[in-house]
């Protein structure tokens, strides 16, 4: 079955707003085995919108429009598809009711005349209600199409879409699509794909798609079957074998789970404690930890020591090191992990000490140029990177860069 996302809204041609409701509902429509090949943004006019809407009927057996269902007189969604589909309008008893119901509940005891629009629905559509606003959702169905009628605000278009919208789709397509998420640091997407490259060529069902981030790659295997139980089965064998082949690299298979969260759920089940000891970063590993749930059962502190100054008086980093090597160096990224560790007594740190720039870089040490190091059992582990990128990039991939580090300094010396 094929479905196609319409979203109305001259503010969404004019990106004032983000349209985050066609990413959630692509996802979602994916995942319910829906097959889509088109995606239209179409502004508050009449003609524009009813081209769409034809065209988009004309093609597909589902289409789901978002946004121009509210009260005002640009939002014309609900109109133009009731007549380009053939359906009149009426006015909906239960709807009304609803609206009512809102107001009084609401600050706003006095109902706005322009809402009771919004109580104005297509003869015979399907009512789907809305408990956090006051335009209904809608479905209609003619000649084994049907059109889908969400209002455009998040906070109103998830509910509706989980509590009724899925489960209507889901009695109308015959198939499920599941997928798996394999995610991965410390390799390049070339890399990751040279590895899975015989995988990825004779792939049918399950199919497996590779997407670059910052700093990592995420594999989505994807299978398509006639229930839940069977897909889950043919994505089992071809998750184990990707697993196999990238080892350590992988660092989650939880499509949620981020790279902090893996890394402070290892802290936990080893029962380390760690310090961040931070210089071009400015406490964004930190940051990145702290964020995580449960983190100040193992963060023990952070320190940014942004100057030569606070590196030798909060890390004991040597003034002759920094004299002879420079603070981005190899040598002051150890002895940063090093104090880190003797400073709070921790099991473990994680130093960071590069050029951002734009500025600063040299010949010898060019911007970009990072040296991450942990201390972890007695042994510290030291990496240099050159990062490309303007200042932001290049501190965000070193931060990356320096929790996988952590992450695999505790496999290696805790597994």
């Amino acid at each position: 079955m094929v479905a196609e996302l319409i979203s109305v809204g001259t503010e969404l041609l004019l990106g004032n707003i983000v349209n985050t409701n066609t990413q959630f509902l692509a996802e979602q429509c994916a995942l319910l085995g829906l097959s889509q090949y088109h995606q239209e943004v179409v502004g508050d006019n009449h003609d524009r919108l009813a081209e769409v809407i034809r065209t988009a009927l004309g093609r597909a057996d589902v289409v789901i429009l978002t946004g121009g269902l509210g009260p005002t007189e640009d939002d014309l969604t609900k109109e133009v598809c009731a007549e380009v589909m053939g359906f009149p309008l009426v006015e909906d008893a239960h709807t009304r009711k609803r609206i009512e119901q809102y107001f009084q509940n609401s600050i706003y005891k006095v109902i706005p005349d322009n809402n009771w629009k919004q109580a104005i629905v297509p003869e015979g559509a399907i009512i789907l209600d809305n408990d956090n606003g006051t335009a209904p959702g809608l479905i209609l169905e003619k000649d084994g199409k049907a059109a889908v009628l969400l209002p455009g605000p998040p906070g109103e278009l998830y509910p509706l879409f989980f509590q009724q919208v899925r489960p209507y789709l889901e009695k109308k397509q015959p198939s499920v699509i599941r997928s798996a998420m394999v995610k991965v640091c410390g390799m390049g997407e070339s890399q990751v794909e040279d590895s899975l490259l015989d995988l990825i060529d004779r792939q049918e069902n399950p199919t497996i798609a590779t997407y670059a981030k910052t700093g990592e790659v995420h594999i989505r295997v994807t299978a398509k079957a006639a229930s839940e139980e069977e897909a889950k089965r043919l994505l089992k064998p071809v998750v184990k074998e990707i697993k196999s082949r990238l080892g350590d690299f992988v660092y989650s298979v939880k499509e949620k789970e981020t790279l902090e969260e893996a890394v402070v759920r290892l802290l936990q089940k080893y029962e380390l404690t760690v310090t961040t000891a931070e210089s071009c970063t400015g406490g964004l590993v930190a940051g990145r930890l702290v964020n995580v749930p449960g983190a100040s059962e193992v963060f023990r502190e952070g320190f940014i020591t942004y100057s030569n100054k606070a590196k030798r008086k909060y890390l004991d980093v040597s003034k002759a090191t920094l004299k002879k090597y420079g603070a981005v160096s190899e040598q002051t990224a150890r002895e940063m992990a090093t104090g880190g560790v003797f400073a709070t007594d921790c099991d473990a740190c994680v130093a960071v000490t590069g050029i951002a720039g734009p500025d600063g870089g040299s010949e010898e040490k060019p911007v970009g140029l990072v040296y991450i190091a942990t201390y972890m059992k007695d042994k510290v582990r030291v990496e240099q990177f050159q990062f490309k990128g303007n200042r932001a990039k290049i501190r965000e991939q070193a931060v990356v860069k320096a929790l996988d580090l952590l992450r695999r300094s505790i496999l290696d010396n805790y597994r």
